[in-house]
Formats: C-alpha cells, sequence, structure tokens
C-alpha cells in the first residue's frame, strides 16, 4: 500500500484498539488488527506497530520491561496524553471490528430509529470496550482461582455500574473473576483488603454446600489475588466497595 501520514483520528482508533488487546496479542495476524487495518486501508503490520508504539508509551508496560516500540512520534505522544483514560471517547472510537462482533454476538442492529435504540447500542458497546480492556489487562485469567476459560469469565466491577457513571468503563476500575466469584463480588459476599487479599463474608459459610465452600472460598480466604499491572485496580474503589458492598 502507499505511504501516507496517519490521520488523528486513525491514532486515536489504534490507541482504543490498544487500551483492549494483551500485549502478546497486538501482532499482524491477530484479526482485530486484520479488521482495524481493513478499515483504515492500512496493512496488519502497520497497525501492530501503531500498537507497539503506544506500548513504549504505557507505564504499566514499562514497569514489566516491555519497551514497545521505540520510535514512536510526536503526534503518537499527544494522542497519547489527550485520550488515554478517557475511557468513554475511546469505546465511542472503538475499531469497527469489535462493534460489529459485539453486535452480532448481542443481537444488536444498528441503530437507525428511536433514540432508545442508540443509548442501547452506546451502553453494550462500552460493556464490550470495558469486557475487553479487563480481560486483556489480566490475561483472561480469573484474579482469585486462575481460571482461563473466557466463557467462565466476568469483567467484574468494582464500583457498581449504577453508582459513578464516570467509573463505568475505566478498567481500573475492573477485576477478572469467574462466573460464582463475581456473583459473590457483586452482592458483597466477597471483597480484597488492601493488600488485595480476599475477604469472604460469613454468609457464605452458611449458604452454599460445604464443599463448595471450602474449596472456592475458604482455601482462599486471605491470600493474595493475582493483581495485573495495567489497569491495576484503584485503591478507592476497593475501599469503597468494602465499605459500602460488602456484608461482612
Amino acid at each position: 500500500m502507499e505511504r501516507r501520514d496517519w490521520t488523528r483520528e486513525e491514532r486515536v482508533r489504534a490507541l482504543s484498539l490498544y487500551c483492549r488487546l494483551p500485549f502478546g496479542k497486538m501482532h499482524k495476524g491477530n484479526p482485530e488488527v486484520k479488521a482495524l487495518a481493513e478499515v483504515m486501508g492500512r496493512t496488519p503490520s502497520a497497525v501492530s506497530m501503531k500498537l507497539g508504539n503506544y506500548a513504549s508509551l504505557d507505564p504499566a508496560m514499562k514497569g514489566r520491561g516491555i519497551k514497545g516500540m521505540a520510535n514512536s512520534s510526536s503526534a503518537d505522544r499527544e494522542i497519547w496524553a489527550e485520550f488515554y483514560g478517557r475511557w468513554e471517547e475511546l469505546s465511542r472510537l472503538a475499531a469497527e471490528g469489535l462493534e460489529v462482533a459485539a453486535a452480532v454476538e448481542q443481537g444488536i442492529e444498528a441503530p437507525s430509529g428511536p433514540s432508545e435504540v442508540i443509548r442501547e447500542v452506546a451502553v453494550r458497546r462500552g460493556q464490550a470496550f470495558f469486557r475487553a480492556a479487563v480481560l486483556a489487562a489480566h490475561e483472561s485469567t480469573c484474579c482469585i482461582t486462575g481460571i482461563k476459560c473466557e466463557a467462565l469469565l466476568r469483567a467484574s466491577h468494582i464500583v457498581p455500574w449504577a453508582e459513578d457513571e464516570k467509573l463505568r468503563l475505566d478498567p481500573h476500575n475492573g477485576l477478572c473473576l469467574n462466573a460464582l466469584h463475581d456473583a459473590a463480588f457483586d452482592r458483597g459476599l466477597i471483597t480484597l483488603g488492601e493488600r488485595f487479599e480476599l475477604w469472604v463474608s460469613r454468609r457464605v459459610q452458611d449458604e452454599v454446600p460445604r464443599s463448595v465452600y471450602r474449596e472456592m472460598f475458604e482455601s482462599r480466604e486471605g491470600v493474595e489475588v493475582r493483581v495485573p499491572e495495567r489497569y491495576r485496580p484503584r485503591g478507592e474503589y476497593l475501599e469503597w466497595h468494602r465499605e459500602r458492598v460488602f456484608v461482612g
């Protein structure tokens, strides 16, 4: 393809994709990289290199000793400074590949009618972005059990969706949990302490079979969960959960 400069929108779309891909999946063979490349009329290699540029700017990647590409431009740095952390905007500009996949999976048609439909699509798109980012940070692994089956994994909000609109799409407000612990966390039957150790409500012992309690809760109580470097859960969000949701 003919070499041409990256536009501002293309750089932001690439940043959106960067935010929701695990570092190890930013290669040119990834279907989402290919999908974005096709939309932009670029090669998958070019998109992959742009993702590597953003990785070189990510403090979380630097903390892991991952440097990414070393040739990020001033324009890349400007886009990073302006948009990284603006989760709603990055969700809105998410690559078409994610939007189409989410719409097909959830049976949502493109918005062409009432505003309620448009809002529903926006919500679903945001949820898909949040899930992708949280799972990417946790490398699609439950932080409590180590379960890797994506069908059993949930991107759990620490501060619930309905409580704070500004935190709805913030990956720092997420944990990757299996379906059982996700339900327990949502209902305040478990939480995490200041050292990210698991707290278990006394109610759990009384309300689940003894064998399940021993294996899934008692044996893990007090153990520090697997905490990602990327989108590390905010201490203040967990404190809110301990004080407002956990039932003790």
